[in-house]
């Protein structure tokens, strides 16, 4: 069934109407925009756009946030007493929301300003007015922005405020962040293509397969399903009917191309399983610089391994305020049981000396945003809705895939929402097999993979130094699955005694090396007890990796090959939690609970039908595989069928 879709898209190809696009089509690097390199255009109002309307949200503060996080650990332990009683959001509201009367006084004041605002969620409000208004009421100074393309990324565009916002007395023991006074598109895509180069000399992939025979590059959910145990769930007629999971995300996409994809493969769905909800007016059209070949591959994978599960995709701009509107509302509905999302960013705070809230020069997040993120994340753990997202594709140096260039550092650093505690961080492996690549026409290098291991191309090496090309030159530093410890987030109490779970190594900066002096923008806090990602890992290497079905904008509907990156092992847990939840009859909110429990007991890993697989061998160019667990390979691989006995 795999070769079907294949001969179905050959075909196409044929007929002029589908290309089956090879990994160069999108081997360009995917990189934020630098906005160190931003001009200051000027104030808008000196530029005429005072009256111009604007959005922001406020986030609000939990009455309790760490009774709330107490909380969500325990209705996702068994043997709690309250094991599995999770809340509907009003019951969320009045347990742990926002004090209701602080709430009602903080709109009252912001309508007597002269702005209009409503209460949109338990944790955020809706505040609109024109451009003076809002620097009036929050006494900040908004300008405009550009920052020219620079080969990599296009030219941006953007607002935000030069000064550290403030909200009236009233407000100020209610409202945690104001976001949405600046729209920097920050959120990368953690899909990643193959290159068809190293070192500037092309390279071909030839036939490689993995231990069992199966080509590389070609992998699809059925191949998913055949590497991680589902058969068996499948074969009890267990599908994810009656589950609904979702799709977060900041792009849109081409619903089509899903359904063309799983019925290429044989796969039957409901022709009325996908819905759309846009957030924040939406992300626009599809297009190839949005990331809709991302969107795209979290619904076929999510979808395909789960095929019975009805969809929901939420899109929303890409912009922080935007990203937590558009989970604040997927929460809200609290309609899927499973969510996960595939964008992310470096996660970058002040640091622990500097408790400022003024938003970072790079990436916009602040502490203040991180934690806004965070309470809408509990809130969905009470209410019984896991969710997960990708631990990056840039090793254990997150900050390598946003400034990868010779002018900053390369501290040890995560990727964000991934690197949140309230959620699941999805990493990535390697497959094992025999992979070939065709340097020149007459000579090939060979590499085999023994065993599954961390993904981090670093055992490409072998390539390298066949085309006489140093780590630099190749451009392999520092890809591979992203792991590591946050510097924002505590560790949890379920990794807290967990053996392989690191403290954050010290002497650890992020500095512009060409400045003079050089520019230091960020101490990281050195034996940091904070969040260890990923929790779990599935194969994510491109090298090793699938094809997904995608209408480009440009190329018209292409079957891309060799596509990798974490962004495909958290819609394949989405995928997998729909089938868990429907063999269960149950919810499971934060899943992290009872799997780290069941890791900790000792035999998750043992026998001929283990719950879990660790990754064995490999890295992600500084953290190395564990046992049990490591900042490189999480818990290891789940694999479902044995899980989904457990669990019931």
């Amino acid at each position: 069934m795999r070769f079907s879709l294949l001969m179905t898209s050959v075909a196409a190809a044929a007929l002029g109407l589908v290309g089956i696009a090879s990994p160069d089509a999108f081997s360009a690097p995917r990189v934020a925009p630098d906005l160190s390199r931003a001009a200051d255009e000027g104030a808008l109002v000196d530029l005429g756009r005072g009256d111009e309307p604007m959005t922001v949200t406020l986030s609000l503060n939990l009455r309790d946030l760490a009774g709330a996080e107490a909380m969500m650990i325990r209705v996702a332990t068994p043997g709690d007493p309250v094991y599995h009683h999770f809340l509907t959001p009003d019951q969320f509201r009045a347990a742990y929301g926002p004090d209701e009367a602080e709430v009602d006084r903080a709109l009252s004041t912001l309508r007597l300003t002269g702005l209009s605002a409503e209460r949109v969620t338990s944790t955020t409000l809706s505040v609109s007015g024109s451009v003076a208004a809002m620097q009036r009421v929050f006494g900040t100074e908004l300008h405009q922005f550009t920052i020219p393309a620079d080969g990599k990324t296009p030219a941006v565009s953007f607002h935000a405020a030069v000064l550290k916002p403030t909200v009236p007395d009233s407000m100020t023991g209610i409202v945690q962040a104001v976001l949405g006074l600046d729209d920097a598109p920050i959120f990368l895509s953690n899909m990643l293509a193959a290159p068809s180069s190293f070192g500037g000399v092309p390279v071909k992939n030839l036939v490689n397969t993995a231990s069992d025979g199966t080509p590389f590059g070609i992998l699809t959910v059925l191949d998913f399903a055949q590497f991680y145990d589902v058969g068996p769930i499948y074969a009890k007629g267990i599908t994810g009917s009656g589950r609904t999971l979702a799709v977060v995300t900041l792009a849109s996409f081409t619903p089509s191309d899903a359904f063309s994809y799983w019925s290429g493969l044989g796969i039957a769905t409901n022709p009325d399983r996908i819905s759309i909800v846009n957030v924040d007016g939406g992300p626009g059209k599809p297009s190839d610089a949005s990331g809709s070949d991302e969107t795209t591959l979290d619904v076929e994978q999510s979808g395909g391994i789960a095929p019975g599960a009805n969809i929901i995709v939420y899109q929303a701009p890409n912009r922080t305020q935007s990203f937590v509107d558009v989970f604040a509302k997927a929460v809200e509905d609290n309609i899927a049981e499973s969510m996960s999302t595939s964008f992310g960013s470096w996660e970058f705070l002040d640091s622990a000396q500097n408790d400022s809230a003024v938003k970072d020069a790079f990436t916009g997040l602040t502490e203040p945003a991180l934690q806004a993120f965070h309470n809408v994340f509990v809130q969905a753990g009470l209410q019984g809705q896991s969710l997960f997202a990708a631990a990056g594709d840039s090793g254990a140096f997150d900050t390598v895939r946003e400034f990868g260039d010779t002018r900053f550092t390369d501290p040890l650093s995560v990727d964000f929402p991934g690197s949140d505690s309230a959620l699941t961080s999805a990493g990535g492996t390697t497959l094992p097999g025999t992979q070939t690549f065709q340097i020149s026409r007459s000579e090939t290098v060979s590499i085999t993979v023994p065993t599954e291991q961390v993904w981090g191309w670093d055992y490409l090496e072998p390539l390298c130094t066949a085309l006489d090309a140093t780590i630099a030159e190749c451009g392999i530093f520092s890809v591979g699955g992203g792991g590591g410890v946050s510097s924002f987030f505590t560790v949890p109490t379920y990794q807290a005694t967990f053996p392989g779970v690191q403290l954050s190594q010290p002497g650890q900066q992020f500095i512009e090396k060409t400045t003079k002096p050089p520019t230091d923008f960020f101490n990281f806090p050195p034996f940091f007890a904070g969040r260890n990602v990923p929790d779990f890992v599935y194969n994510a290497d491109p090298e090793t990796g699938y094809d997904i079905l995608y209408t480009s904008n440009i190329d018209g509907l292409e079957l891309l090959t060799f596509i990798g990156g974490t962004s495909f092992v958290g819609p394949q847990l989405n995928g997998v939690t729909a089938l868990l939840g429907q063999n269960a009859h149950a919810r499971f909110g934060l899943i992290n609970v009872p799997l780290y429990l069941i890791a900790e007991s000792g035999f998750a890993t043992l026998g001929p039908n283990p719950l879990l697989k660790p990754a064995v061998g490999g890295d992600n160019w500084f953290y190395t595989s564990g046992k049990i667990y490591s900042p490189a390979g999480g818990l290891g691989a789940i694999q479902v069928s044995n899980l989904a006995a457990i669990l019931r």
